[in-house]
């Protein structure tokens, strides 16, 4: 798929630094801390705009108050071949989550907040022993609402040595606020874009301002680090990677996605194609028998030639997934 050439999005590893050590230098690092915590007095962290003070122990939609609840960390060889290498993303799951997909994966850890809440220094430490255990990079999924907390801790682990680059792995449901906070500290943005459409939009993710806000997060990603960049032996270094899960029915609507990254990011923005939908959660449900199958291999083709046609070529390699329906 990848037809043009890669070594025009390298990166060297001798010429990467990680982005957040400028900013930890010359103490701004701590100074973003600082505001991104007090922020959490009247959050607006996410587009959901609750205005709760988090700090006195407050809960809105994401039931999330002053520190951030961590399901689990681990080295992740599941993630894209860019991001996992062969040493794993050391990925940090929060639980708890600011959108309601009824299609969820992981609905015990972002609906019912399976997890454990845990201080700045207690976050720093599992960024540290993920570098220790050799990870390729620190991957924060699920980190919308958390962003204040993630920050705080930055500076802690910064000071005891972390020095890899920092993912940011997100439903593309962020808001400005948090996202001006983090510019100059993530180094890769992996943001969903899930749905095109304001009453799907609704109707799968109860959020209808989703489509626009996910317009706006990217746009505001691929200004702050541009196309996304490896080094010389495939891990990705900085830059946006865009994930799409296709949906049965294309009710996502992929096609006006794939032309908005094409058109208002970037023909080489790097894309992942996603085909591993299964129905969970709340899908079986009469309610939601319109996307109550996996997808079939002809949307997944379709999907792939849609994005070709919108002129994006960097697609992700991936083998094929179980939960493809071969009709």
């Amino acid at each position: 798929m990848c037809a043009k050439n890669e070594t025009n999005f390298l990166l060297s590893k001798q010429d990467f630094k990680p982005a957040y050590l400028e900013l930890y230098r010359s103490g701004e690092l701590q100074q973003r801390a600082n505001e991104a915590v007090q922020s959490l007095k009247n959050c607006l962290a996410c587009p959901r705009d609750c205005g709760v003070d988090r700090l006195a122990g407050e809960t809105a939609v994401c039931k999330t108050g002053r520190f951030a609840v961590v399901s689990s960390s681990f080295a992740h060889m599941g993630e894209e071949d860019c991001l996992r290498g062969w040493r794993g993303s050391g990925t940090i799951f929060f639980a708890n989550c600011n959108l309601r997909c009824v299609f969820c994966q992981n609905y015990d850890i972002s609906q019912l907040g399976r997890g454990t809440p845990l201080p700045p220094e207690h976050l720093a430490a599992l960024m540290l022993n993920l570098q220790a255990a050799g990870c390729h990079n620190i991957n924060f999924v699920t980190p919308e609402h958390v962003v204040p907390q993630i920050i705080e801790a930055l500076p802690i682990a910064a000071a005891a040595g972390l020095r890899l680059p920092i993912v940011y792995n997100t439903s593309a449901y962020d808001s400005m606020h948090s996202l001006r906070l983090l510019d100059g500290i993530a180094d890769i943005y992996m943001p969903d874009f899930k749905f095109w459409d304001t009453d799907r939009s609704l109707r799968y993710l109860k959020a209808k301002d989703y489509p626009e806000a996910a317009r706006r997060a990217l746009r505001e990603m691929h200004r702050q680090v541009g196309p996304l960049r490896l080094d010389e032996d495939g891990i990705a270094k900085r830059g946006v990677l865009v994930r799409h899960l296709i949906m049965p029915k294309d009710a996502a609507q992929t096609g006006e996605i794939m032309r908005f990254l094409a058109n208002e990011l970037s023909t080489d923005t790097y894309v992942n194609l996603m085909d591993q939908y299964r129905p969970t959660a709340k899908v079986s449900s009469e309610r939601y028998a319109d996307i109550n199958r996996p997808i079939t291999a002809l949307e997944y083709k379709q999907a792939q030639q849609v994005a070709q046609q919108s002129g994006l070529w960097r697609l992700d390699q991936r083998r094929p997934q179980t939960g493809v329906q071969h009709l």
